[in-house]
């Protein structure tokens, strides 16, 4: 499976991980032995907490199936280790890669962790939209090149100050966010795409680096930042508006798709087309049948036009402009973007919640961003002060003055090492000697020019010191956060339960042919074709072609004849859409009676078009082949595996429950 299917795996299995509450009498009592293991009350409890959602009058019903999930969960787990997968390099290279991501938010500061998160709160209650122009360069740039590219952004900003050029166009002429410009067409690779001339479009706390996002809350609207350094080069930032923060806001649309670079017939037809559909929006046709009917978005269609739920920075800056015009159940008149036409209808919307209602999310993403630095910095400092940290500096001199220019150069080879006993600094209990220090500066030295030896040995140091400092921590972690400990061991046990699945089912449903193909005989009944039709639709876009097409349609029953017909007589304003149709597949073919032959001309309502239906065959229900219901079929015999090994595991590890232990847990809600 893909990283991503298995990143979504681990993540619901991991949701077994709660918080603990108040100890009770029961809590210390076995609930379910599971081969030799014995889980107690209290354990299964933390685990299930944190996965309940139910209401609370379904409590005993809810843990009774979460106790069978928790079951069939650790059956596989033991399964894994009696087959030693966790001894794997390739399981413990994975955990450790997981777990250098889950350390993260332990290294922080809560003191100015509280000040980054009232910054952070005080944004998200704004939508920003903002221009800018980069001028890029690299974040360990020289010296001579990072000046050159702070030149070239201060004169940029002073021609716009002057009035010779607009933002706009300077973001065009001089940017190096290649955006900015015009991406013209390549036939039969890519269309005509504006460029956006630096607009970004709305956005909010989080969703740009650290640096921009703060010049950009810093920034009037309508004036212009002063330079900004990111890790990508220096910004100008435009403040262009400032809205109350859109929040998360579900919509549904009816779309009218339009190039770009449309032409004025296509643009004019597509226009007529959208505003004769909002005349029937407010002439009372429901936006649910409109969208079925005209909606040019055929996944959002089938769902009622609704469209994943997103934030401003998610989507063009008209979505966001029309949101925050309507209200719940309304919807606006049409709209262009640079995809065509759009009516929006508000479905639900959900702004920020209070600063004691968002704090927790947003500590979680603090933690996780680029701003956590700061927060970093502090925790080395009382990593420093806890731990009586101390420099050696003759030992680290003795050890700077045996190493020459070669370092600037990356050339350097710690030599001798045996030698370089003496420590340069102590944390704790640990000494890092001249030997550890010379070996860092060999692994991490680069290429500079134009800086002072000593000057970037000193800075390797502050490295040195620094990682040391956070592995020091980072070593002691599961003693010092418990939490952290059984996060650990939940990353460890879904790691494992993710593998063994793969293994036993996933992969291998897909990889026996033999024993699909035998499920499939075995299970026909269930995959079946309801009534269909072999049909064609004929979309005439011309009305002068319409006679002419409707003549050949009558003279000429296959398509291919059709094809070659029309192409001799240079008509190109006919879309051919063949195939076997079941309800709900196609407007036109749901509309006409499915009888034998052509019907049409059919006449759109809201666009200049005319369409004929030929309908070839009436095909009764019928049982589907394989090949035409192995997605389906697939999914069901992984569960059919799924539960035959379940069945395996539990005579291997016998499963008993303490049913009065389990009683009594049930007859008392926590």
């Amino acid at each position: 499976m893909k990283l991503l299917s298995k990143l979504s795996f681990l993540i619901a299995a991991l949701l077994m991980f709660g918080q603990l509450t108040a100890q009770k009498p029961i809590d210390k009592k076995t609930l379910v032995t599971i081969g030799d293991e014995k889980v107690s009350v209290a354990d299964f409890v933390k685990v299930y907490e944190k996965n309940n959602v139910l209401a609370e009058e379904n409590y005993r019903e809810s843990m009774q199936e979460y106790l069978d999930l928790y079951i069939n969960f650790k059956l596989k787990v033991l399964e894994a280790e009696a087959l030693k997968m966790d001894t794997a390099i390739s399981f413990k290279k994975e955990l450790e890669g997981y777990r250098t991501q889950l350390a993260k938010p332990y290294f922080a500061d809560e003191r100015v962790n509280e000040e980054l998160l009232a910054e952070a709160y005080n944004r998200m209650t704004k939508d920003i939209r903002a221009s800018h122009i980069l001028i890029m360069v690299d974040e360990n740039a020289i010296p001579e090149d990072t000046l050159a590219a702070y030149k070239k952004i201060t004169e940029i900003r002073s021609e716009i100050k002057s009035g010779t050029i607009t933002f706009a166009e300077a973001a065009a002429k001089y940017s190096d966010d290649q955006s900015a410009r015009d991406r013209e067409a390549t036939p039969g690779q890519q269309n005509f795409r504006p460029g956006n001339k630096g607009d970004l479009g709305y956005f909010t706390v989080f969703n740009m680096v650290y640096p921009f996002e703060s010049a950009a809350y810093k920034t009037n609207v309508n004036d212009i930042s002063q330079p900004v350094r990111s890790k990508y080069g220096y910004h100008l930032v435009q403040v262009n508006d400032v809205q109350e923060a859109m929040g998360v806001a579900e919509v549904a649309h009816i779309f009218v798709a339009l190039r770009a670079d449309a032409g004025e017939d296509d643009s004019a037809r597509k226009t007529e087309k959208i505003n004769n559909i909002y005349q029937k929006l407010n002439e009372g046709m429901p936006f649910e049948e409109a969208v079925v009917e005209y909606s040019e978005d055929k996944g959002s269609a089938q769902n009622g036009g609704k469209l994943s739920k997103f934030t401003s920075s998610r989507v063009v800056p008209e979505f966001v402009i029309t949101v925050n015009s309507l209200k719940p159940g309304e919807f606006a008149a049409p709209i262009r973007t640079l995809y065509g036409w759009h009516i929006i209808k508000l479905i639900d919307r959900e702004t920020p919640g209070s600063f004691e209602e968002e704090a927790p999310n947003l500590k979680d993403r603090l933690a996780k961003d680029q701003r956590a630095q700061k927060s970093e910095e502090a925790v080395i400092a009382s990593i420093k002060k806890e731990n009586g940290f101390k420099v050696y500096d003759k030992a680290k001199t003795a050890l700077f003055s045996t190493i020459d220019t070669s370092v600037l150069h990356k050339e350097y080879v710690a030599s001798n090492l045996t030698a370089l006993t003496k420590p340069v600094m102590k944390l704790g209990k640990e000494q890092y000697t001249q030997a550890d220090l010379a070996t860092f500066i060999e692994k991490n030295q680069k290429k500079v020019e134009k800086i002072d030896k000593g000057v970037y040995l000193n800075q390797l140091f502050d490295q040195f010191v620094q990682e040391n400092c956070l592995a020091y921590m980072d070593s002691r972690l599961e003693n010092m956060y418990p939490d952290f400990s059984d996060l650990m061991n939940e990353y460890h046990d879904g790691i494992l339960l993710f593998n063994l699945t793969d293994e036993m089912v996933w992969t291998k449903a897909v990889k026996d042919t033999l024993g699909l193909q035998k499920f499939f005989e075995e299970n026909r009944d269930k995959y079946y074709f309801g009534e269909r039709v072999d049909a064609t639709v004929y979309k005439i876009r011309k009305k002068q072609d319409v006679e002419k097409v409707a003549v050949l349609l009558q003279e000429t029953e296959g398509d291919g004849d059709l094809a070659k017909a029309f192409d001799r007589d240079s008509i190109r304003s006919v879309r051919m859409t063949p195939g076997k149709f079941e309800r709900g597949a196609d407007n036109y073919v749901d509309n006409v009676d499915w009888k034998p032959g052509l019907i049409g001309p059919i006449k759109s309502d809201v666009e200049d078009l005319v369409v004929f239906v030929r309908i070839r065959e009436v095909i009764p229900p019928q049982a589907k082949e394989l090949n035409e219901a192995r997605g389906l079929v697939t999914a069901d015999y992984q569960n059919y595996l799924e539960s035959n090994w379940i069945d395996e595991l539990k005579q291997k590890y016998p499963v008993v429950v303490n049913q009065e232990v389990l009683e009594e847990l049930l007859n008392s809600p926590r």
